[in-house]
Formats: C-alpha cells, structure tokens, sequence
C-alpha cells in the first residue's frame, strides 16, 4: 500500500466516524436530551406517557432513517475512495461536505420530534437542550474547511510548487 493510499484509508476511517459521530449526538439531542430539556422536572418515562396521552411521539423511526442516511454516504464514500484508490482530498473534502450537510440532516430529522414535544407541552418546537449547538458548530466548521480547502487547491494549481 503506498502513503497515498494509507492516507485515504485514513481519512476514510475518521471521516466515517467523525460522520457516525455526528449522527449519535444528533440522535441523543433528539431523542433524549431535548425532551428532558423541554419538560425539566419530568424523566423520559413520563415524558413519552405524556406524548402517548397526546397522541404524539418522538418518531424514533423517522428519526433513526434520515440520521442513517449521513452514516450510509460516509461508508460508501469511504468504500469508493478506498477501493478506486481516489486521492485523499476526494475523500477528506466528501466528508467535510456531510458534516455540513449534517445540520440539514440533524434539522429534518428533529422536526418532527420538536413539533410533538410542542403539541404536547404547549411549547415552541425549539431546541431547549443547548447540544445541538455543537452540531451548527461542526457543520459551520465543516463549510469553513471547504472554503479554506478548495481556496488552497485553487493556488496549488496557479502556483505549482518549484523543483
């Protein structure tokens, strides 16, 4: 295997897992850290009886699908770069792109949660627990990198280094 190829195997592996990460906080934020944040006083039994009551709940399915779709990509991506031998910028810039998808992701996959706790509690459907704010950040961070990256490839390509 030479450098080129580790790399990508490298980049491959975290970017998976920075992606896979990303999902489980979202999940977590979605599914467990913002009800309790909404409803405070109450625990998530009495939280989900209260939605049951409603008629509403958190759709762990729906929730679990469109997070799973992010994780899905990073592991084709990772499979693509590894086996077509891509150059590691291919994989390094795809992941950086679903990790500023994933605020997208993490927001459609909270939607309908956040409108259940709200028709329940008689709240906004907003974010309570501030954990989805690490979230915007590594999205944010994530469009920064690619702007920083693709700029950086642009002046490589005018001003090849000398021999």
């Amino acid at each position: 295997m030479t450098r080129i190829q580790r790399r990508t195997l490298w980049i491959s592996i975290v970017g998976v897992l920075a992606v896979l990460a990303y999902a489980v906080l979202a999940a977590l934020q979605i599914l467990v850290l913002n009800p309790l944040a909404a409803a405070p006083g109450l625990t998530m039994e009495e939280i989900r009886f209260a939605m049951a009551e409603a008629g509403e709940n958190l759709g762990q399915g729906a929730v679990f699908s469109v997070l799973g779709i992010g994780v899905a990509l990073a592991v084709a991506v990772a499979v693509v770069s590894v086996v077509r031998r891509a150059d590691p910028v291919v994989p390094a810039m795809t992941f950086l792109a679903l990790l500023m998808l994933g605020a997208v992701g993490y927001f459609v996959a909270s939607f309908g949660a956040g409108m259940a706790l709200a028709d329940t509690f008689g709240i906004s459907g907003a974010d309570y627990s501030p954990w989805a704010r690490p979230l915007y950040v590594v999205s944010a961070l994530a469009a920064v990198a690619i702007v920083v990256g693709g700029a950086m490839a642009v002046m490589r390509s005018r001003y090849p280094a000398q021999p």
